[in-house]
């Protein structure tokens, strides 16, 4: 019968130590090296390294040893790297970047074959190799490869507890009772990650649509006030159209803003404000309430609603008196209307509320230009400049006013 020869433990200690600074340095740099390569991503995944300890490495070589046989032990980990993404979507991200910026010699999905009675977390595991350049500016660090996890917030916390009730300790629960709790906990994090996954892809969804809304409002307030004082040009529309959901008597506060959006975007304005209306019939928000109204006045706007337009963005201001957005679009409605002296008490009720807003500086202005008070247009319009010193309308009306003050003074 053979014995099984022991590693000699000093040995393997010298020779971990001997390496431990060039692996500091590898690891340093590797983490740099990950967190600029993933630095574009809107999420922010946040990397992190560490170094295996000897005990946690000798507990290890000991363990592999028993497959490995005569053999030296590979240890894949002795630098480990985590990138911890709050989202889903972002582990595939994180994974792509990684495959194309490093050499990746292997891939595990750690937990995929989970069920959901089972408890273990899920984590992406990489063995990227260390850069050649590295080797050779630190020296040998005691391995070839880098373990990196790809990880969400909550994947990683999951991990960080399990590490503590099961890997670390003597026995793993065996209690039925026990292992249920524990697999739901490990299902309720997972759940969690869906839910946050799912609520980001409805923001992303939502916020799409509000800035195709948005741009389709201040086209037409460009048509309608700008025109009046210069050429304002063709200005080209989103031709794009993407269907909306079918809503149906179980909706939700959200579905219904998002098919008021699509109607919105695709020029169904009575649908839109359809939509809004019956959003209002069931909130009770006051702070939603006053961002339905809004929406519903640049609807009844798009449509040349003006009076209906004018009561919805008052109606928003009740509702919120900080709304400054809605004094400013009633501003809006107003000047469209020529009542520009109503229209500047508008302008000047949004400014009160936030005073950092050039595009309201530059149609008070506008309303002054159009009651001749010149000096006062060329004020705002400056004050306006003073916010975005590039703004081609405001520029443009500069140049009116100064040619218009020549010709009076």
């Amino acid at each position: 019968m053979s014995r099984l020869k022991l590693p000699d433990r000093n040995f393997l200690k010298t020779r971990y130590e001997e390496t431990a600074g060039a692996r500091f340095h590898v690891a340093r740099e590797m983490i740099e090296a990950i967190e600029k390569a993933v630095h574009h991503l809107s999420s922010r995944p946040t990397v992190k390294g560490r170094g295996k300890e000897f005990n946690s490495y000798y507990k290890k070589y000991l363990a592999a040893l028993k497959t490995a046989h005569e053999t030296e032990p590979l240890i894949t980990d002795l630098i480990g790297i985590r990138v911890i993404c709050p989202f889903l979507e972002d582990l595939k991200a994180v994974e792509r970047i990684l495959r194309d910026c490093f050499t990746v010699t292997e891939l595990d999905r750690k937990g995929a074959h989970f069920s959901f009675k089972e408890f273990g977390y899920e984590s992406i595991h990489l063995l990227i190799e260390i850069p050649p350049p590295l080797i050779e500016n630190w020296g040998d660090c005691g391995c070839k490869v880098v373990e990196v996890q790809i990880r969400t917030i909550l994947q990683d916390a999951w991990a960080e507890v399990e590490h503590e009730l099961v890997y670390k300790a003597e026995f793993t629960p065996f209690d039925e009772p026990m292992k249920r709790k524990l697999a739901a906990v490990n299902a309720s994090l997972s759940l969690a990650d869906s839910v946050f996954q799912e609520i980001r892809t409805y923001q992303r969804q939502l916020n799409r649509e509000l800035g195709k809304r948005r741009d389709s409002f201040y086209r037409k307030i460009e048509e309608a006030t700008d025109g009046l004082l210069f050429d304002a040009g063709d200005v080209p529309r989103d031709p794009s159209a993407l269907p909306g959901p079918v809503p149906n008597e179980r909706s939700t506060i959200d579905d219904l803003l998002l098919n008021a959006l699509y109607a919105h975007n695709k020029g169904r304005f009575a649908e839109a404000a359809a939509f809004y209306s019956r959003i209002l019939e069931i909130v009770e928000d006051n702070a939603v309430r006053s961002l339905i109204y809004k929406h519903r006045g640049m609807a009844c706007f798009a449509q040349s609603e003006y009076e209906k337009a004018i009561a919805d963005f008052t109606k928003a201001l009740e509702f919120d008196e900080k709304s400054y957005k809605a004094a400013y679009y009633r501003g809006v409605v107003k000047s469209v209307l020529g009542e520009y002296l109503q229209a500047i008490e508008d302008f000047t009720l949004s400014l009160t509320i936030n005073p950092y807003q050039n595009f309201t500086l530059y149609r008070r202005g506008q309303a002054y230009y159009h009651l001749e008070d010149y000096p006062a247009a060329l004020a705002d319009c400056e004050a306006s400049l003073a916010l975005e010193p590039d703004s081609p309308p405001s520029l443009r009306f500069k140049e009116l006013l100064l040619d218009k003050l020549k010709m009076v003074g």
